[in-house]
């Protein structure tokens, strides 16, 4: 973890970390990563310093590599990580329970940085807020160098929800947790406010991790969930995330492979609900027959990252009921953070497990 030397408080808490901490630079497609020292942060009040244990590359990193998602460089990517607390702010932090963080504390965080006051954070859309910022999203510079996983620290930022972890699990299963699972809690979650998920039937187009994990969490609300993807063998994986076949027609469609819009709006059964979460790359448009829709009292509905207790409520779910299901054969492949460049290719290759860790080297 090294060596820190935190000078006196003020607005800022300038934290010296011997060694430096590193991060992988995206500079633009067609580029290798580059790897940068930063011997030092400055942390704003309420701000947190992580020594990350590991991270995962999700598709949309894989996405901005190929071109496919925009994304302002330099960059330094990954928002899917788990972490130590290892330095706070002058006026420390809070966990999403309420209670103060502490040097040591295994924490996984928010995707999303979000003030909490503007009219969209007053609606409970703080995943939309006016100012928002993302892990792994956002240039560095303006809010320092450590501003995405796919380094060996992070600065996670003021307005960021932070959710301890159990020792218990392991990196691999806790990593995706802010990406995949809580997505998969929040599209689940919005598919309960429109129907009783206890003996509901529920179809899911695509069996990568967030299609997986909504199998689970319906699965254990009660529904018969049945997974639809074209890879036999993640299908083969759905039935081991309790996916089953239906008898009748779905009450609840979501749509996590961005791949599937059209047959999860055909499919739906009257009345029911669709959810859609996988569309979060630019594709062809999909037409609608808004005349079928309207006429079997379909609602469409779209679900993008997640609340800060939707997170809590992923862990949750993963420290408990969630164990009876392979979230941690989700990492197939655990790469140094070194050679990220060659783990990007691999995610990207057919037959790539649902996940590639990454994890900090010396």
């Amino acid at each position: 973890m090294g060596t820190l030397l935190i000078r006196p408080p003020g607005h800022r808490r300038d934290v010296t970390l011997r060694p430096a901490a590193t991060a992988m630079v995206w500079i633009g497609e067609g580029h290798a990563h580059e790897m940068i020292a930063v011997p030092g942060v400055a942390l704003a009040d309420h701000d947190v310093l992580v020594a990350v244990e590991m991270s995962t590359i999700c598709g949309s990193d894989v996405h901005t590599v190929q071109g496919r998602r925009s994304a302002p460089v330099p960059l330094v990517l990954g928002h899917e990580s788990v972490g130590r607390v290892i330095a706070t702010g002058d006026a420390g932090a809070t966990a999403v329970d309420g209670t103060p963080l502490r040097i040591g504390d295994r924490v996984v965080w928010s995707v999303t940085i979000s003030c909490g006051t503007c009219d969209r954070c007053a609606r409970g859309l703080t995943q939309k807020c006016r100012t928002l910022g993302k892990y792994g999203h956002d240039r560095v510079g303006v809010h320092g160098d450590l501003t995405g996983a796919f380094g060996t620290h992070v600065q996670v930022r003021a307005g960021t929800t932070i959710v301890r972890v159990p020792e218990s699990l392991p990196a691999s299963v806790l990593a995706p947790a802010s990406c995949a699972t809580a997505t998969a809690w929040a599209a689940v979650a919005r598919a309960a406010r429109d129907h009783d998920l206890d003996g509901a039937a529920v179809r899911i187009h695509g069996a990568g991790l967030v299609g997986l994990s909504a199998a689970a969490i319906a699965v254990e609300h009660g529904a018969t969930v049945e997974v639809l993807d074209p890879a036999p063998d993640r299908l083969a994986l759905a039935a081991r995330f309790g996916a089953a076949q239906l008898d009748r027609d779905p009450d609840v469609v979501i749509e996590a492979s961005g791949h599937a819009v059209s047959e999860a709006l055909a499919g739906v059964g009257t009345g029911g609900t669709v959810v859609l979460v996988g569309s979060v790359f630019p594709a062809d448009l999909v037409p609608v027959d808004a005349e079928s829709i309207v006429r079997r009292l379909v609602t469409v509905t779209g679900v993008h990252n997640y609340t800060g207790a939707e997170l809590a409520d992923a862990v949750g779910f993963l420290a408990g009921r969630g164990r009876a299901y392979p979230f941690a054969d989700a990492v197939g492949e655990v790469r140094q953070l070194a050679a990220i460049d060659e783990a990007i290719t691999a995610a990207s290759a057919p037959g790539a497990p649902l996940r590639i860790g990454l994890v900090p080297g010396r």
